[in-house]
């Protein structure tokens, strides 16, 4: 297995982890209570961030195989 392919499964991997933590914030935090932010909110912006990741991994190993 060579550089890009590692980083590419390894954007993939981040990305799904990240993006399952947010949806279960997302889902289950909505009354749940802190001083600071909204979980529900911190649960979407690592959806998103995640889905990034997951683009980002796809796109290197796409890249990688032409």
């Amino acid at each position: 297995m060579s550089a890009p392919t590692s980083k590419a499964r390894g954007n993939l991997v981040e990305g799904i982890v990240t993006f399952l933590i947010g949806l279960g914030l997302w889902l289950f935090t909505g009354d749940v209570e802190v001083p600071v932010v909204t979980l529900t909110k911190v649960g979407v912006v690592m959806m998103c961030v995640g889905g990034v990741l997951v683009a980002a991994g796809l796109w290197q190993g796409a890249r990688h195989r032409t």
